[in-house]
């Protein structure tokens, strides 16, 4: 059986970074759905993922969003996060909302283009000079639609070409995470379109290139664990971007689709050594008809509750069962790990952390949701503008 406090210490330990674009009105491609109380800012942005951190416990970096997210002063906005108790977490580029775009960023046919998509993923590495971030996160809608529009092999090139440019100017600790994505908004040619290119990118890259998994990437039936048990294998699995799809991309809370999936998917990343190689569990979410707050909590304790359950499988009964070729012992043995109700458990964590043990309620009885209502009155709110 698995050691109770080994597991509750590796759930102490566990951080999972909320994205600055969830607190803003964020939702789909036909319609954003403004609440009241958003935040106005980065700043309330972050006063917001605070709330998160002291209600959850392991929620202590905010992603950026440039220019979503842009400020004056950088360093300012990082000391801004630490008297919050936060800190800065991956720095996201966006070469994928300006008209310059249309046939691409890094691999559009025309240099010109080209060279302003490069400029600013070099200006994303100053940021993250200045906030003192780790990670770079790149996410291209770069492709075609059309047979025949452009030279798929010379995207590609371009495509090198760009990463190694920034690749060369990451300074000291920095790393590349490089997301993928396969399909759309490009609907015949992704530029970008599966773990394989990105890890092709990566290896040639060298080691602070390294592969994001984004749990809504992927075509139906794809089998989100076998990536991530090669990439851990691989040394090349940087980060996760956790959310939830029916669909498409559907940007849901972490969990809502196949829980199950969650729990594999984490089992892997335990057995793998991921949860303490460095790999970011990140979350990018767009909440569009729920409370934005309550979802990203929610999504923590989704996130919580799977590890919890991969902490807790027998790995000793499990090597057995496989070793002997025991099929249904085998799978047994993850079922029964899935089919424990880790709640108690994850109240005891909190508890021994100082905090409530049932964060949706704290946060409901701490007054935030309707004290940003009443203060948040005037000025723009924040949206990523679709």
């Amino acid at each position: 059986m698995s050691d109770v406090p080994a597991v509750k210490a590796a759930l102490k330990s566990q951080a999972v970074e909320t994205p600055s674009w969830a607190y803003g009105n964020s939702g789909t491609r036909f319609k954003v759905f403004a609440q009241p109380g958003v935040p106005r800012s980065p700043q309330e942005k972050l006063d917001d993922a605070a709330q998160v951190h002291a209600f959850t416990g392991v929620a202590p970096t905010v992603a950026l969003h440039i220019p979503w997210d842009t400020v004056e002063d950088y360093g300012a906005l990082a000391t801004y996060a630490r008297e919050r108790g936060l800190k800065l977490g991956a720095i996201n580029s966006n070469v994928f909302q300006d008209d310059d775009y249309k046939l691409g960023s890094v691999t559009h046919p025309d240099p010109a283009v080209r060279r302003k998509a490069l400029d600013h993923l070099l200006e994303c590495v100053d940021i993250m000079d200045a906030t003192g971030s780790r990670d770079l996160k790149l996410w291209f809608s770069d492709g075609t639609n059309y047979p025949g529009q452009d030279d798929i092999a010379a995207r590609q090139d371009r495509l090198a070409e760009a990463l190694s440019a920034v690749y060369d100017r990451l300074g000291e600790g920095q790393r590349m995470l490089l997301e993928y994505k396969f399909f759309e908004p490009a609907f015949y040619t992704t530029d970008v379109p599966d773990w394989g290119t990105a890890y092709a990118h990566c290896l040639k890259l060298g080691p602070k290139a390294q592969v994001c998994v984004d749990t809504g990437h992927h075509a139906p039936g794809t089998n989100i664990e076998f990536i991530v048990a090669l990439l851990l294998r691989e040394r090349k699995l940087g980060a996760f971007d956790f959310n939830s799809r029916f669909y498409a991309d559907d940007d849901l809370m972490v969990g809502a689709a196949d829980p199950f999936q969650l729990f594999r998917i984490m089992y892997e990343v335990v057995r793998g050594g991921g949860l303490t190689s460095g790999v970011a569990f990140m979350l990018d979410q767009c909440h569009n008809i729920e409370p934005k707050i309550p979802a990203i909590i929610r999504s923590v304790m989704n996130v919580q509750e799977a590890t919890a359950k991969a902490l807790l499988v027998d790995r000793d009964a499990l090597a057995a069962a496989q070793g002997s070729g025991d099929v249904l012992g085998a799978n047994a043995v993850l079922m029964d790990a899935y089919n424990t109700d880790v709640r108690p458990l994850l109240a005891e964590v909190r508890e021994e952390l100082g905090i409530d043990p049932d964060p949706m309620a704290a946060y409901r009885a701490s007054g935030w949701a309707e004290r940003i209502v009443a203060e948040r009155v005037g000025g723009q709110q924040a949206g990523w503008g679709a």
